[in-house]
């Protein structure tokens, strides 16, 4: 495993383009000891996969590597926690978003994301926060807690995700300024989506939860020549009440599934009408669909929890099966699932952001979490992609960090010799 890992690491890393930041370093050119900004962002993208929690144990981690390592990816000495801490409050996040999209075009070249499920691609955007104890009027909106004195900040995203590709990329994470909030932010998240993977034809559907639910942004999805499948509320009273009117008292449903965890079984049922199409002004609205999930205890057949969920979609009925119509409902919360999940329980994105505090916080905050989101791409698309067995592409995330760092600090020459060096990549501008 130590020289497939580091095979990995050789052959994924030059696709993120960290070197074309050399180009537009904002450092001052005076008394630099680190002549090349790329490998002061590579060194804490690197720890992020070894499972690495601060500067200080990236730091720790470059004093430990392996001779024949540290050459492989040209670190040449220990890099100290404060120099990476001062790079990253100075890069700017639209960097590391270029750096994202160019790793994300290198996966597709390869097909390594091609649709499962369905007969084209799925983006699921969701918005993630992180609290910090800094706020500023471009990245971390303020937070007053009226449990006591004070205030902190919350450092906002809207996560793009590509759930129907088997290691569900994060293609995009749009910084949410700190003067609006999702529902505001999503047409400018969709016109970064589409700007940059638009000409690929990698997805065709994008779905939202409740809280990006509006006729403006659904006008906005369809204007750009794709379909949306968004959740409803009562925020949407009108719709809604029409959708539960129409679909609450079905008996039959048009699909279903039963799935095990643990000593639960989960029931899904899909309820789908066309008969809603343009309703209340919405033009484009074809389908409206009702998932109910019951979850039952396996051994008494107790019932534990019902959820009733709606969702309006400018995808005519025939567009899908029934099934694929309930697998698109479910692929959607795998952003949540699989990206924000990972992030905080994996990597302890809530609990340890590397930085909360001090001038330009949120901003270095926000180029954490890009790294973060490039680390878990690599390691998504190793595991879910590479892995060929069924078995191995269910590796505990866990496990996986502790190959890399085990990679990292005992791989010998003999473990690295032979290995192919990356292809050369042409840089192409978002």
């Amino acid at each position: 495993m130590l020289r497939r890992i580091a095979g990995v690491l050789r052959a994924r890393l030059p696709e993120v383009g960290l070197s074309r930041l050399d180009d537009t370093d904002p450092r001052g050119r005076r008394g630099l000891r680190w002549k090349r900004l790329s490998l002061l962002l590579r060194v804490p993208l690197i720890a992020m996969m070894a499972g690495r929690k601060s500067f200080k144990d990236a730091e720790a981690l470059t004093a430990e590597m392996s001779l024949p390592m540290r050459r492989l990816l040209k670190i040449p000495r220990r890099v100290p926690d404060t120099t990476m801490r001062n790079t990253v409050l100075v890069v700017e996040p639209d960097e590391l978003r270029c750096a994202m999209r160019q790793q994300v075009r290198a996966a597709h070249r390869r097909k390594a994301l091609a649709p499962q499920g369905l007969p084209f691609g799925q983006v699921a955007v969701d918005g993630k926060g992180t609290a910090i104890h800094s706020w500023d009027d471009r990245y971390a909106q303020r937070q007053r807690h009226s449990s006591g004195p004070g205030a902190s900040g919350v450092v906002r995203t809207l996560t793009a995700s590509l759930v129907t590709s088997s290691a569900k990329v994060c293609l995009d994470a749009c910084p949410i300024r700190p003067a609006t909030n999702e529902m505001g932010q999503f047409k400018t998240a969709l016109a970064d989506l589409v700007d940059a993977y638009g000409r690929l034809n990698l997805f065709r559907l994008i779905s939202t939860d409740a809280g990006m639910c509006s006729l403006a942004n659904a006008d906005a999805v369809v204007d750009r020549d794709l379909d949306y499948l968004m959740a409803l509320s009562s925020d949407q009273p009108t719709l809604f009440a029409e959708a539960n009117r129409l679909l609450a008292r079905r008996r039959r449903a048009d699909a279903e599934t039963e799935d095990f965890v643990g000593r639960k079984a989960i029931v899904r049922r899909l309820y789908i009408t066309s008969d809603m199409a343009a309703f209340h002004g919405w033009s484009h609205l074809r389908s409206v669909v009702r998932v109910q999930s019951e979850t039952f205890h396996r051994d008494t057949g107790e019932l534990l929890e019902r959820d009733d969920r709606y969702f309006a979609s400018s995808l005519p009925r025939h567009a899908l099966t029934d099934a694929q119509w309930l697998f698109a409902v479910r692929a959607h919360w795998a952003v949540e699932n699989n990206c924000h999940n990972t992030w905080d329980k994996i990597f302890d994105e809530d609990d340890l952001p590397w930085i909360t505090r001090g001038e330009g916080a949120p901003q270095g905050v926000v180029v954490l979490m890009l790294l973060r989101r490039i680390a878990y791409n690599m390691l998504a698309l190793f595991r879910c992609v590479t892995q060929r067995s069924h078995e191995r592409r269910k590796t505990p995330w866990k496990t996986l960090l502790r190959w890399v760092y085990n990679t990292l600090i005992a791989a010998s020459a003999d473990d690295i010799a032979g290995l192919s060096p990356p292809k050369a990549l042409t840089a192409r501008a978002p």
